[in-house]
Order: C-alpha cells, then sequence, then structure tokens
C-alpha cells in the first residue's frame, strides 16, 4: 500500500506550484485568481529509499519497485464551502477520497500575486478551513441521525455520533478513540478525524528560519505536525537532474527537499513502516501499517498469503547490507525464522513461506 495526501488550502496560496514540484510535472495550472484548479490533480511519486537500492544493487536485481505516495491537488476552498460556496462540495468530496490532509497556508508576501481576504494571515486561513470541515461534519452526523428512524444505526454508533457532534458543536474537531470506531466515522465520510500536516510555504530567504506568519501558526497550532516549504525552490529543483539538485541544495542550505519532509511526517503521520522484498528478479519496497503481523504483511503481497501463510524469513536491512545476501547473513546467525504472531519491523527484509 502507498498513501495518499490531498494538498488543500484558500486559493492562491501555492497549492498548484508546490503540487507540480512534488511531482515533477506540470500538470497542474498555476495562475493568479481563485479556482484555477478545478477537478483535482493526481500525481504518483516513488518514495526512493536508499536501503531499497543497496539491496537492488546487492542481489543483482532485474527490477527495483519503490512504494508510491499519492499527490491530490484540491480545488481553493472558501469561506462557505460547506454550503456550497465556490467549488466547495467538490472540494470537500474530494478531501474525503484521501489518507491524509497537508494543509498548505500562504506565509510569504508578493505584490504579485492576491490573496483571496486581501491581507496574509496563515492561522485565519487555517481557521477558515477548520470550520468549513467542522461545519461540513456537523451536517453529515446530523443527516445520519435524523434517517435513523428505521434503526440502521446500532446504539454504539448512535452514541459515538452524538458524542461526536456535540465536540464539533463546540468547534473542535474530533478524534477516534479506537480502530473501530475510526474505521465507522471514516465510513460516513467524516473530514476532521483525518490526519493532516500543516505546511507553511515561505519565501527562500525565511525557508530556514520562518518569519512572523509561521510563528503565529506555531502558537496557534502547537500539537500540529508543521513543516515549512518553499513551494517556487520545490519548483526549480524539479527541473533538475541529481547532480545539479545536490549543487543546488548545498548552495542554498537545504539539506532536504519538501518531497521527503512530506515523506517522513506523513509516514510518521499515518503510523507507516517499510519492509522489503529482495532476490535475483525484483528488489521491492512495501508499505504496512505499523505493528502489522507476518501474515497481514504477506497480503500486501498476494492476499493468498495470509491464508496460507506458514513462516516468515526476516533479517534487517543493515545485516543484509553488512553481510551482502541472506545466505550470509544465516551463516552469521542473523535470519530469524517468525511465526504467524510476528510484528513486522520497519527495514525487515522478508521472505513469506506459504502453503501451495
Amino acid at each position: 500500500m502507498g498513501f495518499k495526501c490531498g494538498i488543500v488550502g484558500l486559493p492562491n496560496v501555492g497549492k498548484s506550484t508546490l503540487f507540480n514540484a512534488l511531482t515533477a510535472s506540470k500538470n497542474a495550472e498555476a495562475a493568479n485568481f481563485p479556482f484555477c484548479t478545478i477537478d483535482p490533480n493526481i500525481g504518483v511519486v516513488d518514495v526512493i529509499d536508499e536501503r531499497l537500492d543497496k539491496l537492488a544493487e546487492l542481489s543483482n536485481s532485474k527490477k527495483k519497485i519503490y512504494t508510491t505516495i499519492t499527490f491530490v491537488d484540491i480545488a481553493g476552498l472558501v469561506k462557505g464551502a460547506s454550503k456550497g460556496e465556490g467549488l466547495g462540495n467538490k472540494f470537500l468530496s474530494h478531501i474525503r477520497e484521501v489518507d491524509a490532509i497537508i494543509h498548505l497556508v500562504r506565509c510569504f508576501e508578493s505584490e504579485n500575486i492576491t490573496h483571496v481576504n486581501s491581507k496574509i494571515s496563515p492561522a485565519d486561513d487555517l481557521e477558515t478551513i477548520k470550520t468549513e470541515i467542522i461545519l461540513s461534519d456537523i451536517d453529515i452526523i446530523q443527516k445520519k441521525l435524523e434517517k435513523n428512524k428505521k434503526k440502521s444505526l446500532e446504539e454504539k454508533e448512535v452514541k459515538i455520533l452524538k458524542e461526536k457532534l456535540e465536540t464539533l458543536s463546540k468547534g473542535l474537531e474530533i478524534k477516534a478513540n479506537d480502530m473501530g470506531e475510526e474505521k465507522f466515522l471514516s465510513s460516513i465520510g467524516l473530514l476532521s478525524i483525518k490526519p493532516k500536516i500543516i505546511v507553511c510555504n515561505v519565501d527562500e530567504k525565511n525557508l530556514s528560519v520562518g518569519n512572523i506568519y509561521t510563528e503565529a501558526v506555531k502558537n496557534k497550532y502547537p500539537n500540529e505536525k508543521i513543516i515549512n516549504i518553499c513551494a517556487d525552490i520545490e519548483d526549480q529543483l524539479s527541473g533538475l537532474d541529481k547532480n545539479e539538485k545536490e549543487t543546488f541544495m548545498q548552495d542554498i542550505g537545504l539539506n532536504k527537499t519538501g518531497l521527503n519532509k512530506l515523506i517522513k511526517e506523513g509516514y510518521d503521520l499515518l503510523m507507516l513502516d517499510t519492509f522489503f522484498t529482495s532476490g535475483p528478479e525484483e528488489s521491492r519496497a512495501w508499505t504496512v501499517k505499523k505493528n502489522t503481523t507476518a501474515p497481514i504483511a504477506a497480503s500486501v503481497i498476494h492476499t493468498d498469503f495470509e491464508k496460507n501463510f506458514i513462516r516468515a524469513e526476516a533479517v534487517s536491512c543493515d545485516d543484509f547490507i553488512k553481510f551482502g545476501s541472506t545466505e550470509k547473513c544465516k551463516e552469521n546467525g542473523k535470519l530469524r525464522i517468525e511465526g504467524k504472531d510476528y510484528i513486522v519491523k520497519d527495514g525487515d527484509v522478508l521472505y513469506f513461506r506459504v502453503n501451495p
């Protein structure tokens, strides 16, 4: 599994520019007026992993397949979206299809790019987005409860919805208390439970140190994941080859690209791990949720592998790279035989044994 991130924000904050840069494409039109992006642009990006590069080299693999992340550039939101203002209904429906939300806010000044609210205030912009999402969730829950005359909901589900409605009515976003609750709330299309990353789009000179706008965001949202990205720099980097990119990044003192920042934060946010399979035919990265058992991890490769699971042969990626092969790891006592209860660890190189 990969994961899907929706880039959302008010018009003219740099969503399409960032999307183009992250996906190294020019599919999303960037223009200086609201609603330039109507239908969502979608880009699938390889998650480059040096560990997989090493495994493929050591195994002399014919193919190397990275895991992926999908970015969705969603139409700009305006106040009243929950009631259908602007492209509100489309905006909200597109958010429902993503695993995580990237809240992009404008933290730079420019006379050439208009701001939909005539002033730059990223904290206020975030509040607008939050409010519209909460109002949309209130509407969904109220309609769900009103339609429950035929008792289509279980008693515990009604209780959950009433509790969440009370929280939302106070202007607060909601969280699921457990996996079952999360699955139920997601199934009815609630948005505020989706994990989120706040991305401050800054100019080049403020990329490393931030500015008054990024500080305002941090002060208002101290418990959220917040990163600074310069969409213009990312756009420039996307047009360079590997060597040019490294030189440019050194010249401006950039240690990590915006894409790499988002991937790291996204994996942390969604609690994802990567395991590998490696051999002469193919070396491949696979993404699973943290605390996934070996049989379920095997099912990511093929659904039949879970029910036919016998055991997993596991080595750490570090040991594989150190000793050069599974056979050498076995000779040095680094190969482990794991059963159905084994919890897959990030960086595991796994070989699944299944019944035919």
